[in-house]
């Protein structure tokens, strides 16, 4: 197996919701870890990866219909055929988590502790990390709130950073690489309200752990060997 890295940073603030709420504190709560870490879901992030695929693949049985069996058969390798298990394919996601620098300390600190002072840790762990964000609906015709309409979304903060492994059963080719790239650069939103301006992000590839800034990030070698297959 070959593992390479996709990071992303928030832009703007975002929420990946775990689809509950804390009664009486918020209503649609983020994902987060026993240590208070939010984090992303492999699952939904392939998924998101997945739909930006869907969408280049869209484009080129418009722009280039010679070349779309070639794109297909690689978007199917990497994330495998529609319909299929979450498995199939050639590509394992695995959860986008903050640097793993900052996991280890935190981590450290957490079994460090008692119990009974691990619920306080990893609430002020989350708390500094995220931010409560609240809205209500609106009438129209008045501009007044609508009762009980009131709701409190917490919030992962921006320039938050996120890292997850991207798992290969054997090594993926050029063209598979190259639309993966692809995909990376489409990948610019992500988490609830990501279609009314949270979640922004921007995101990398790279081949091995980027550790520090002297690691290059790949994406646009392989993005370029994309561009020049696709362009007229």
């Amino acid at each position: 197996m070959i593992t390479y890295w996709l990071t992303f940073k928030l832009k703007s603030d975002a929420t990946f919701g775990r689809g509950d709420g804390v009664a009486g504190v918020v209503d649609a709560e983020v994902q987060h870890d026993d240590y208070g870490l939010p984090y992303l879901s492999g699952k939904t992030l392939k998924g998101l990866l997945g739909a930006e695929c869907a969408e280049i693949l869209f484009g080129l049985r418009q722009a280039k219909p010679d070349q779309l069996a070639d794109w297909k058969a690689a978007a199917e390798k990497l994330f495998g055929s529609p319909g299929s298990a979450a498995e199939s394919g050639l590509m394992r996601v695995g959860d986008a988590r903050l640097p793993r620098s900052l996991r280890s300390v935190i981590a450290a600190e957490f079994v460090s502790l008692g119990e009974a002072e691990r619920g306080e840790y990893r609430r002020r762990t989350l708390e500094s990390l995220t931010a409560l964000r609240r809205q209500t609906a609106m009438d129209a015709a008045t501009g007044a709130p609508l009762a009980n309409t009131l709701r409190t979304m917490r919030v992962i903060l921006r320039d938050t950073p996120f890292e997850a492994e991207l798992t290969f059963l054997k090594d993926p080719d050029p063209r598979q690489q190259a639309l993966l790239a692809a995909c990376a650069r489409a990948f610019r939103r992500a988490g609830t309200g990501r279609n009314r301006g949270r979640g922004r992000l921007t995101a990398n590839l790279y081949e091995t752990y980027p550790a520090n800034n002297s690691v290059k990030a790949t994406t646009d070698n392989w993005f370029a060997w994309f561009r020049n297959e696709v362009q007229p």
